[in-house]
């Protein structure tokens, strides 16, 4: 029999089902990797609402959540709801005793799936863009992205990825953020949280580097190391 492995829990609260199918899809990529150093368990609860889903939980059992966001656009109704949600996840910090990240894309989680498979450097007006790259990127036709989005369609597209793939989208984040602070973009900070205001911007990469690291798929930065080695 092979070495019984511990499992590691990870919870999310996402805005929609196509981060969740991500995340389970996710899950099942690490769960099959035959070096990988722990199991995985996601939780990923549909809910907008993360100081909702803050009162259901323990927080001794779920002590840390990541919350899967659009920042949507810069018009006053969407900045609206992100800061709403980030005045949420400020609150369900205090009230539970728990760390609340941010997971965030900007404008949508869109860009986290084509950064799966190619570069998306580009700024764009409406989130409508993203049909095109997410077309070339899965080698798709789809007429809007409310076809991408159904369940066949989107469930395809994530049997065409890799965890090799998701790999390259983490090193594809990085770089659009080192890219943003060497061109100065405006950082936002609301709430304890940091955001840029202006797309193309994520953070939905940290969390999942975090498990992959974790998990020994991927290794720590060497800046890490060598302080953990300081450290010793």
């Amino acid at each position: 029999m092979g070495e019984l492995l511990e499992t590691r829990k990870y919870t999310f609260t996402v805005e929609g089902e196509t981060e969740q199918w991500y995340l389970y899809w996710l899950r099942d990529q690490i769960n099959s990797f035959e070096r990988r150093k722990f199991n995985v368990a996601i939780v990923a609860k549909v809910q907008q609402s993360p100081k909702k889903y803050a009162k259901s939980i323990n927080a001794k059992s779920t002590p840390r959540i990541t919350h899967i966001c659009d920042v949507e656009s810069n018009e006053p109704v969407h900045v609206e709801k992100f800061q709403r949600i980030l005045s949420e996840m400020k609150e369900s910090k205090a009230l539970k005793k728990i760390d609340y990240e941010l997971g965030y894309s900007n404008f949508t989680f869109e860009l986290w799936m084509v950064l799966h498979k190619k570069t998306c450097n580009g700024s764009f007006a409406n989130r409508s863009q993203y049909l095109e790259p997410i077309n070339q990127a899965y080698g798709e036709k789809f007429e809007d992205l409310a076809h991408y989005k159904r369940e066949d369609n989107f469930k395809r597209c994530l049997s065409k990825l890799s965890l090799e793939d998701v790999k390259s989208a983490i090193g594809r984040a990085q770089a659009i953020t080192e890219n943003n602070k060497a061109g100065g973009k405006k950082i936002i900070t609301y709430m304890g949280y940091n955001y840029y205001k202006d797309n193309p911007a994520l953070s939905i990469h940290e969390t999942i580097h975090k498990m992959l690291i974790d998990c020994g798929i991927m290794k720590k930065p060497k800046a890490l190391r060598r302080k953990k080695e300081q450290l010793a």
